[in-house]
C-alpha cells in the first residue's frame, strides 16, 4: 500500500498491512533530529514514516519592526523566539469594527500556488489535507484577543457571532478552492478544552460553534472526504457533537485527558484517531522503556482490531524531549 492508501483505509477502519504513522515537529526540534540521524532536514519527514502532507496558503510573510513577531496570512503576530505558537500581537484587540478591519482576500490568485505544486509533485503517494489550524474559535481569539474574546461571548455574543461568521465566510472559499486542487480530506484545528474542562459551557459551543464547523466540514463530506480534527484538552462533553456532524478522526488523543478505553468504548469504529502518544509526559520526562510501554498501551487500547489509528506522537516533538525517546518512539512505530 502506499502512504495514502493505507491512510485512507484506516480512516475507514478498513484492514492495512500496518498502521500508518505520522511524526510532527517543531522547526528546532526537526535540526536536532535532523543531525541525530543524519538526514537532511527536507528528507526527515520520509526518514519518519509520514503519511499525512499538510498544506497552506501561499503568500508573503511579514515581520515586526524589531523582528519579534510574524505576521500570518490573517494579520496575527506570532512570536517568533517561541518554539510553539504565542500569538503576540492580535490585530483587532483595539477595535470591534469588523467592517474596518482589513480582511484577507481568500479569492487572491496565488494563494494555491504552493499547495498546487507540492500536490503535483506528490504524485498520489501520501495523504494531503489543507491546513486549517486556529479555524474558528481560535481564528477569533487570535485576531481579538484569548481572554476578552471569552468574555464577549458571554457579554457581547451577538459581536462574537458575527466575528466567528465573518471568518467562516473567508475559510469556505478557501475550502472549495482546497478541495478543486484534489486534496484527500480536511484537516482543521480548534482547540475547546483546558486539562480539566472545557473553556466555556457547552451550551455556548453548540450555538456558537457547532453550527460554523458543521458548514466548514460539509464540503469535504460532501465530496467524500474525510475530516481530521485537532482539539487539545478535556472535550469529552461535546465529543457526540463533534461525531454528529461529521468527525472522522480525532486528534491529539491526550491520554492526560480523554481516556482511551473510554473513547473506544463510546464511540466504537464511528471515530478514528490520530495521536494518543504523550508529549506532556512520557515522551519528555519517561524513559524509553515507558515510551514504548505507552505506545503498545495505545495501540492496543485504540486500535484492536490494528486499524482506525494513525500512530503518532499527540503534538508535534518540541526539544525538550531526547533522542534516545525519539529512537524508541521510532522503534516502536516502524514495528507496527
Amino acid at each position: 500500500m502506499t502512504p495514502k492508501e493505507r491512510l485512507q483505509r484506516t480512516l475507514a477502519h478498513q484492514p492495512v498491512d500496518h498502521l500508518p504513522t505520522q511524526i510532527n515537529y517543531t522547526h528546532a526540534m526537526g535540526q536536532k533530529m535532523a543531525a541525530r540521524f543524519d538526514v537532511a532536514l527536507d528528507d526527515l519527514p520520509e526518514f519518519l514514516g509520514n503519511h499525512l502532507l499538510r498544506v497552506d496558503l501561499s503568500y508573503d510573510a511579514r515581520v515586526s519592526a524589531d523582528g519579534k513577531w510574524k505576521y500570518d496570512w490573517w494579520g496575527v503576530g506570532f512570536d517568533v523566539e517561541e518554539e510553539g505558537y504565542y500569538a503576540a500581537y492580535n490585530p483587532l484587540a483595539e477595535s470591534k469594527d469588523l467592517d474596518a478591519f482589513p480582511w484577507p482576500d481568500p479569492h487572491e490568485p496565488q494563494l494555491m500556488d504552493e499547495a498546487a505544486a507540492k500536490i503535483a509533485a506528490d504524485g498520489g503517494q501520501h495523504f494531503i489535507v489543507p491546513n486549517f489550524g486556529w479555524a474558528l474559535f481560535e481564528r477569533a481569539w487570535s485576531l481579538r484577543g484569548f481572554d476578552t474574546l471569552l468574555l464577549e461571548m458571554a457579554l457581547d455574543p451577538i459581536w462574537v457571532e458575527e466575528l466567528l461568521e465573518r471568518v467562516t465566510e473567508i475559510q469556505l472559499i478557501l475550502i472549495e478552492r482546497f478541495i478543486g486542487l484534489g486534496v484527500d480530506g480536511g484537516y482543521f484545528g480548534d482547540d475547546y478544552g483546558a486539562q480539566a474542562n472545557l473553556l466555556f459551557s457547552p451550551a455556548m459551543w453548540q450555538t456558537m460553534i457547532k453550527p460554523r464547523l458543521k458548514r466548514l466540514f460539509q464540503p469535504f463530506l460532501e465530496a467524500g472526504l474525510p475530516v481530521m480534527m485537532h482539539s487539545d484538552g478535556q472535550i469529552a462533553r461535546i465529543l457526540p457533537d463533534l461525531v454528529e456532524i461529521g468527525l472522522t478522526a480525532l486528534n491529539p488523543v491526550q491520554p492526560e485527558v480523554l481516556d482511551h478505553a473510554w473513547l473506544k468504548n463510546a464511540f466504537g469504529d464511528r471515530l478514528a484517531y490520530y495521536g494518543g502518544i504523550s508529549t506532556q509526559t512520557v515522551l519528555p520526562h519517561g524513559t524509553p522503556l515507558e515510551v514504548r510501554e505507552a505506545t503498545e498501551k495505545c495501540i492496543a487500547t485504540l486500535a484492536p482490531n490494528k486499524t482506525g489509528l494513525i500512530v503518532a506522537p499527540s503534538h508535534r516533538m518540541m526539544t525538550d524531549i531526547s533522542m534516545e525517546n525519539v529512537a524508541a518512539l521510532l522503534k516502536m512505530v516502524s514495528s507496527q
